[in-house]
């Protein structure tokens, strides 16, 4: 047993006053932290392990509380201790919408995820929680971690000067689009893996602590055009009306057509999918994670089908389907 699940098993006990704790792992992210599952009679609860000089609890704190009042079904904290960095949550369950959902299923986990981001979005804007911004430095930063990471780090990809100039000029494009969007609460994580299946206020939301202030479809592109599960086309446009609809009936930009939504939908997804692919590299090359590496197609291929419809991307697809792809089989 290692040193902190040690000290989180023995502050458990304290906490719960029992003894002998049944702790197991629940699961882990592409952070420090860590979850374990405490089991006690017919009681469930999750632990979270963030050690409190690599990660901050207090966002996760806030965000909770803020996200549990809009309607959301989130973990609640029971009890705290910041100096060692533990958090004894509510369970949610094990089953995440990455495990269960299939094509019979789909219409109606999308349906209440939708349902879900609009109480966020909409209820987002009535807060007093302050978030911060994502603002052009993060999202251009974001961006970066594809070039830097996947091109130059694990694909040892070299660009000339004059095509770094022009994918720069894209990007920062891609940036102004995003700001050009109503501004709501983003969870910036919002997808099948941190989407759990539950009996009541279905879905269970994690992973929430790092939320921002930013675009109105980044979520959505988290959901709908997720790196660890894709659907048609025709299946993502279905719910991005259904999106539009609800978002309009609550109020919430309104006086945007479904049209401008739509593009910025997809101009969104190629600044996350950048990050995203950028990040899995990150996770393998400084973390020892090659599991996301597999991610990574699938991620891009977003790109490639997205520059279908926007010329814009051209060069972009040719980049990732001449370059990129063939050296990921």
């Amino acid at each position: 047993m290692d040193q902190r699940l040690e000290q989180l098993t023995r502050w458990v006990e304290a906490t719960l006053k029992i003894s002998n704790a049944e702790v197991t792992p629940a699961s882990s992210d592409a952070s420090f932290r860590r979850y374990f599952r405490i089991r006690h009679d017919d009681e469930s609860f999750i632990v979270m392990d963030a050690p409190p000089d690599k990660e901050d609890c207090g966002p996760f704190i806030r965000i909770s509380a803020a996200m549990d009042g809009f309607g959301l079904n989130v973990p609640r904290v029971l009890q705290q201790d910041l100096d060692q960095g533990f958090l004894l949550l509510t369970d949610l369950g094990e089953q995440q919408y990455l495990q269960v959902l299939n094509p019979d299923n789909a219409d109606g986990l999308y349906s209440d995820a939708i349902e879900s981001l609009t109480k966020l979005q909409v209820n987002g804007a009535n807060s007093t929680t302050v978030l911060p911004a994502y603002d052009h430095k993060l999202l251009r930063f974001e961006m970066s971690l594809f070039m830097d990471w996947l091109l130059q780090k694990q694909l040892q990809i070299s660009l000339s000067s004059g095509v770094n100039k022009e994918f720069n000029k894209l990007f920062d494009q891609l940036a102004i689009e995003a700001l050009a969007q109503p501004r709501v609460w983003v969870h910036r994580d919002y997808h099948s893996r941190n989407l759990m299946l539950t009996d009541l206020n279905n879905p269970g939301v994690l992973d929430f602590q790092d939320a921002v202030l930013g675009p109105l479809t980044y979520d959505l592109v988290s959901l709908l055009k997720d790196c660890y599960i894709s659907w048609p086309r025709n299946k993502v446009e279905a719910w991005l009306v259904e999106y539009c609809d609800r978002i309009h009936h609550a109020g919430l930009a309104k006086d945007i057509n479904q049209e401008q939504i739509v593009r910025w939908f997809d101009l969104m997804g190629v600044q996350r999918h950048l990050k995203a692919s950028g990040i899995f590299a990150r996770l393998n090359i400084r973390d020892g994670k090659p599991g996301y590496l597999g991610d990574v197609p699938r991620t891009l291929n977003y790109i490639c089908e997205a520059a279908g419809w926007l010329s814009e991307l051209q060069p972009l697809r040719q980049l990732i389907s001449d370059e990129v792809l063939p050296r990921l089989d």
